[in-house]
């Protein structure tokens, strides 16, 4: 599923295997599961506790490609269980006290996107992979917090546009132009070593990791509230 690592005041969240990481519950427990230990790790009442910041990244051909459709269409049920754990999942990355970044190693997908663009920095490989909101090609429509994390996190109305009413698949050097990533890079090594360095540089900065979170919330609290006022009608299939 995924393991969490810690390497200095760099924690480095992977999921591992090389299939298509796509999220149902067991994956997406097992990714909260990991920022619980980080959340405990740097909190004042940790012997251990002091700056530190988390990268995220995967094995594999794919970073994630999105919801595990073919297990939550099986029922209705199913469906709002998948999306109530990554609204709770995204929420924790919002609310977590350490700077994040996601090293997009391969193919983020729909839901994927998502699980990437909840992070504070965005760096990816330009040698393999696209980012890709699927959901006109599917016939699903999107979840109104998706949307919303996107509007705060892709500034360019065009860049809005062409993922989500073009789904075009765009890779690491386009997306870097219309700003939708921060970086690209040569190789998936190549995009953990960038992260890593980031990360350094933004641990250097000694910043209250509490502060911090605050910060964040209070920025994106649009999409906390769309999170939390969603009520299950996540994800359905064409009206």
């Amino acid at each position: 599923m995924c393991t969490l690592e810690r390497k200095g005041n760099i924690f480095i969240l992977t999921l591992t295997g090389p299939g298509e990481h796509r999220l149902n519950p067991t994956l997406i427990d097992s990714i909260q599961s990991a920022l619980t230990q980080v959340r405990a790790a740097v909190t004042p009442t940790s012997a251990s506790s002091s700056p530190a910041a988390l990268i995220t990244t995967a094995h594999g051909k794919f970073f994630s490609n999105g919801y595990d459709l073919s297990w939550a269409q099986s029922s209705q049920s199913r469906t709002y269980l998948m999306d109530a754990k990554l609204r709770s999942l995204v929420s924790d990355f919002i609310s977590l006290p350490v700077p994040t970044i996601a090293a997009v190693s391969g193919h983020a997908s729909a839901a994927g996107f998502i699980l990437a663009l909840s992070h504070d920095h965005l760096l990816m490989r330009r040698d393999r992979g696209f980012i890709y909101m699927s959901e006109l090609d599917i016939e699903l429509i999107l979840p109104a917090w998706f949307l919303a994390l996107i509007e705060s996190k892709v500034g360019s109305p065009r860049a809005r546009r062409d993922l989500l009413l073009r789904a075009d698949k765009v890779t690491a050097d386009v997306a870097v132009k219309k700003g939708i990533i921060d970086s690209a890079h040569d190789s998936a090594e190549e995009t953990i070593e960038a992260a890593v360095r980031l990360g350094e540089e933004l641990v250097g900065r000694k910043w209250n990791g509490h502060v911090y979170a605050q910060i964040r919330m209070d920025l994106l609290s649009e999409v906390l509230d769309e999170i939390r006022g969603d009520n299950g009608t996540g994800m359905r299939s064409k009206l």
